[in-house]
């Protein structure tokens, strides 16, 4: 069993006139197949009109999350708060402290109510299970136009 998996997205059929302003490639970590899979399901390849996801690169432990994020370039990162072993809240509160240039993080809290811990983590923006969609997308699509993402 691998501890991430990358899924490329083609870009290459649209209409060059057509094509969105904020490409992001995005790493995805949790520890349940599940959760990943209703992530991706919910963003989906466009979350907007002018964001595409156009990698999603997929953790299953924070060892891999650390390598991946020291290794390569991501324009932002979701991590999973509810992850067992390593929550994804202590993780963004470490990349944030360890990595130079963290990319931004939306981290999976368990609840509303745990927009503290959120904040805490250094998490700049949380989305509370059970996953919203419309709250997904929205987070992926804020955090793609706050900055210049180059998906490379």
């Amino acid at each position: 069993m691998t501890a991430s998996n990358e899924i490329a997205t083609d870009t290459t059929g649209g209409r060059a006139d057509a094509a969105p302003r904020h490409q992001v490639s995005v790493l995805l970590y949790s520890d349940d197949v599940t959760t990943r899979d209703t992530v991706r399901a919910a963003v989906g390849r466009r979350p907007a009109k002018d964001v595409e996801v156009v990698r999603w690169f997929e953790c299953a432990t924070a060892a891999a999350v650390i390598s991946a994020v020291e290794g390569d370039h991501f324009d932002m990162l979701v991590l999973d708060g509810e992850a067992a072993k390593v929550g994804g809240m202590g993780l963004a509160r470490q990349l944030k402290n360890e990595i130079f240039n963290c990319p931004p993080i939306i981290v999976l809290t368990g609840r509303p109510q745990d927009s503290w811990l959120a904040a805490w983590s250094m998490a700049d923006l949380a989305v509370p299970h059970p996953l919203d969609p419309i709250a997904l997308t929205s987070a992926v699509a804020l955090l793609a136009r706050s900055g210049v993402p180059t998906a490379s």
